[in-house]
């Protein structure tokens, strides 16, 4: 009966291992897959979109504008064209508005998809660790039941806890190598989408005088 109740707490332990690392690895691909959504792969290939978007917008063509933008998951086109829906709150109310959103909507998104990779980088060598601590015990516990120990019973309970262990850190060293990359592009893309904002802005201010200057 104990051992079976030790191969089921062992077999437990390694398939809770191993749903963490599946999970863990499936937050990474989707968190690099929602940042390359939203952002520009480069800084020109930014300013290309905005020398296409600046002459609609000094045109007050916003409908060309906002048809340029309609379709285009990254984050400066969405803002620009949420901008332009609502330029007749005004230039202040606007920049709050597209900084308010993009913290909201593109930042707080990306950071709760994070804190899930962060769970697992946590879980993982916690639960090695219980594995750890299952093992050594099951082996003192051996030592202290009897006169003669096998000595391929303590192998395999000290083999045990330390597998799990070096489990829990071959899952947990990974993730924490590809969550800093992953926040190194969420500040370059939030660098540059400041960048695009602002020049949007300023493009933008200056039809809005114009538009206010027409109507009187």
């Amino acid at each position: 009966m104990e051992l079976n109740l030790a191969g089921i707490v062992s077999l437990v332990i390694y398939v809770a291992l191993g749903l963490i690392a599946m999970w863990g690895t499936f937050c990474v691909v989707m968190v690099t897959r929602r940042v390359a959504q939203i952002r520009f792969r480069s800084e020109a290939e930014q300013i290309k979109f905005l020398d296409e978007l600046d002459p609609l917008i000094e045109a007050r063509d916003f409908d060309g504008a906002t048809n340029m933008c309609d379709g285009d998951e990254r984050a400066m086109p969405q803002l620009a064209s949420m901008a332009i829906a609502s330029r007749e709150l005004g230039y202040v109310k606007v920049r709050t508005m597209l900084a308010d959103r993009f913290q909201r909507d593109v930042l707080s998104d990306l950071e709760y998809r994070l804190s899930w990779i962060y769970t697992v980088i946590k879980a993982a060598p916690m639960v090695g660790l219980l594995g750890t601590v299952i093992g050594m015990m099951g082996a003192f516990d051996k030592i202290a039941g009897g006169d003669k120990v096998d000595p391929t019973q303590l192998a395999d309970d000290i083999s045990f806890a330390l597998i799990t262990t070096a489990c829990g850190l071959a899952i947990a060293i990974p993730l924490v190598l590809a969550t800093a990359s992953i926040n190194v592009k969420i500040r370059k893309m939030e660098d540059l989408v400041s960048a695009g904002v602002t020049r949007f802005l300023e493009t933008f201010k200056a039809a809005l005088g114009k538009t206010a200057a027409g109507k009187e």
